[in-house]
């Protein structure tokens, strides 16, 4: 089995990869993720295992504590991941001393993302044994990860003891004293009586925290209490294959943030993802620092309809039915937390949420449904819109949402004639849209995360006659071009795409090549999300029997870029914006330059193709001074960017006053911030409706109107 992945920037996490957490509960927002079109990939048969590593240990080095041995099936696994990944990576790299560096830094951190067990006496022993891990992993040894995960075990023990002792203690919440919140500002422990200081503060960090959601005194204590204790019994109980799926993807992940090692338990939930059982409430969770994060809310889904969950809200408990207990899954693992929101259409959910991650815990009731395509597909509307103060006649513009690359592979594959594709529905929406003479069209991609590749290209193939609109560059450097072939278009007059730092790999293929074809412009976030590679997912049991009926997990591996027409590269850089509107997005760290060890950008030549009039430079100056001047008078926009700059203030601080006055202060001020923040997110994104009217997307529509107008003035309304 090989699925092919073209699609969303990738956060998938392993089972309970992501369950190293911390008691400093902090939300962030990544980006989606979804699947792509199948692929068929050829691997060799793997070569002889080399010789076992020797032991690691340094005399000097005090014992870690002894864990079950790795069975012959984890060796084994082991070994194929070490012979796949170079031969089947982009950048076929060997797995070598410098993927064994960043391996035993990927799965530290994986461990203790913040330094608050181990100690530096700890990180020290393990590095001194940092060349040795791809050696080790290619020999089909693992017990470099087993021991690390071993001290890992005992220093959880040794500061929930502390934590526990801590509790009983008094608390001086009237001096002041900072804890650090940004791990990169951080350092590990030297001493046990460092660490028992750290966390001192992180407890007093906790409490105040409780302390805002109205939990005090002795209900505070016990809830940290069993909050704690859950935590370390939950390392405790995690199975092999979870310390492989952890070890494992620590090397993958050192190649780049998208190939990963799925085990057995993993790829059963990725079959299960691929076989579009939509049923449950319809929202993308991220587990981050032990806090189940709502990334997004799926349009046409049961908590879309209900209306209250939103992106950034964090879930603190699941309740089954209008009466059933509210069970607190702070620090449970991610996939757990799944499991409880899971269920049957029809039935009842109440969840526990914390709305923007800060406040007060409102419980939501949800009852499950199964997402509709129809309500998740593309969309149009017509707009009359004239510019604000002008005399001049309202121009018609036809407006399209589209969520997704969409494509009904089945029946397609079937060759059905009704199946169901983004690019049907866009090309049904045009000519409704020609039925009424609409004078420009613009394309909303803001929240658009990619999908199928060959939606991309048939999409841009409505709007240029033909040509190519992607390359693709394999790990052997061999580059082919994937073109429209098809003659016409179905709408040749002005084309605006609004983007952002949200639109990722096929909308950024589909705005990457309107952009290099000067067929339209690109509004919104200076630029995309940058996520420009390919990954496909091997069955291991495939791989090693040729059948797989046995289940040995998966290894998603990237083994293909691409570029847009022009040459360049989507990665990192993403498809900047011809014309830039102020926004919140752009300043999050959600984008792939964000993720550790990301690929790098660069280029192939460019593919010849044509070139359409439509995009004047000495129009394209206008339309921005245009803009820029009604941005700057307007109210709405100026307070956006007043909020911009706080946003931005408030994500440099790396530590938080543990003063109680100072707290609270800032915890309002945040509560307020992340109130204004989730209304920009919605000018600035439409989702649930076709266009929200908002000050955001009126200026979308005044840009798509001075281009309308400045192509008709040049007698460009339409392609040439």
């Amino acid at each position: 089995m090989h699925y092919r992945l073209f699609s969303k920037p990738s956060t998938y996490c392993s089972r309970r990869f992501t369950m190293a957490l911390s008691v400093v509960l902090t939300a962030v927002t990544l980006s989606p993720h979804a699947m792509g079109q199948a692929n068929q990939a050829v691997l060799e048969s793997q070569p002889a295992a080399p010789a076992v590593a020797p032991p690691m240990q340094q005399p000097q080095d005090r014992p870690l504590a002894k864990l079950a041995t790795p069975s012959a099936r984890d060796s084994m696994v082991a070994r194929l991941i070490a012979t796949l990944m170079p031969r089947n990576h982009i950048s076929s790299k060997k797995l070598d001393d410098e993927i064994s560096r960043k391996a035993l830094d990927l799965f530290i951190k994986s461990l203790d993302p913040l330094k608050l067990y181990f100690l530096q006496s700890d990180i020290d022993q393990f590095h001194r044994n940092q060349d040795r891990i791809d050696d080790m992993v290619q020999a089909g040894d693992l017990s470099f990860g087993y021991e690390i995960f071993g001290r890992f075990i005992e220093r959880v023990d040794e500061r929930v003891a502390v934590a526990e002792e801590l509790l009983q203690g008094p608390f001086n919440f009237n001096i002041e004293e900072q804890i650090i919140t940004d791990p990169e500002a951080a350092s590990y422990a030297t001493n046990a009586e460092e660490s028992r200081d750290r966390w001192r503060r992180q407890i007093k960090y906790a409490l105040l925290d409780l302390k805002d959601e109205g939990k005090v005194g002795q209900e505070a204590i016990d809830l940290l209490q069993r909050r704690y204790s859950r935590y370390g019994r939950r390392w405790r109980s995690i199975d092999s294959d979870d310390l492989l799926e952890m070890y494992l993807t620590s090397v993958t992940t050192a190649y780049d943030p998208h190939s990963t090692y799925m085990s057995p338990g993993s790829l059963d939930d990725f079959k299960i993802l691929m076989s579009l059982n939509l049923d449950g409430i319809g929202a993308q969770l991220r587990e981050k620092d032990g806090q189940t994060v709502i990334t997004r809310v799926i349009p046409g889904g049961a908590a879309a309809r209900n209306g209250k969950l939103k992106t950034d809200d964090v879930i603190v408990s699941v309740g089954q039915g209008d009466d059933g207990e509210l069970v607190d899954v702070v620090e449970m693992p991610l996939t757990d937390v799944v499991g409880l929101i899971r269920g049957k259409a029809g039935s009842v959910v109440r969840l526990g949420v914390r709305p923007g991650g800060v406040g007060e815990v409102e419980v939501y009731r949800i009852e499950r449904a199964r997402i509709e395509l129809e309500e998740s597909a593309a969309r149009g509307k017509v707009l009359e819109h004239r510019l604000p103060g002008s005399d001049q006649p309202a121009l018609k513009i036809g407006y399209i949402n589209l969520p997704s690359f969409y494509l009904d592979m089945e029946a397609a594959k079937e060759n059905k004639q009704d199946f169901r594709s983004s690019t049907r529905d866009v090309e049904r929406i045009l000519q409704d849209f020609r039925s009424q003479d609409v004078d420009g069209v613009v394309l909303d991609l803001g929240f658009n995360g990619g999908g199928s590749l060959t939606e991309a290209i048939n999409l841009t193939g409505l709007f240029i006659d033909r040509g190519p609109v992607v390359q693709v560059k394999n790990s052997d450097g061999t580059v082919q071009q994937y073109a429209d072939e098809d003659a016409g278009t179905r709408w040749d007059g002005p084309l605006v795409v609004l983007t952002s730092k949200y639109s990722a790999s096929a909308s950024e293929i589909f705005a990457g090549a309107i952009r290099d074809y000067k067929r339209g412009i690109v509004v919104g976030d200076p630029a995309t999300h940058g996520k420009g590679t390919v990954q496909t997912l091997m069955d291991l049991g495939q791989q090693l029997f040729r059948n797989n009926r046995a289940n040995y997990g998966a290894l998603k591996v990237t083994l293909q870029q691409f570029y847009l027409p022009d040459g360049e590269s989507t990665q990192l850089s993403g498809v900047p914006a011809d014309v830039i509107l102020p926004s919140i997005t752009s300043k999050m760290d959600i984008s792939e330059s964000d993720l550790e060890y990301a690929l790098p950008n660069d280029r192939v030549p460019p593919a010849r193709h044509a070139h359409y009039n439509m995009v004047p430079t000495d129009l394209l100056a206008q339309i921005r001074q245009n803009s820029m001047a009604r941005v700057g008078e307007e109210k709405e926009f100026g307070e956006l960017l007043e909020r911009i700059e706080t946003y931005v203030r408030q994500k440099e601080n790396s530590s938080i006053s543990l003063d109680e006055e100072k707290f609270m202060a800032r915890r309002k001020e945040l509560d307020a911030q992340k109130e204004e923040e989730k209304k920009d997110l919605e000018a600035e994104i439409t989702v649930e409706e076709v266009f929200r009217d908002t000050y955001y997307n009126r200026e979308v529509l005044n840009i798509a109107y001075d281009y309308i107008e400045g192509l008709r003035k040049q007698n460009l309304a339409q392609a040439r």
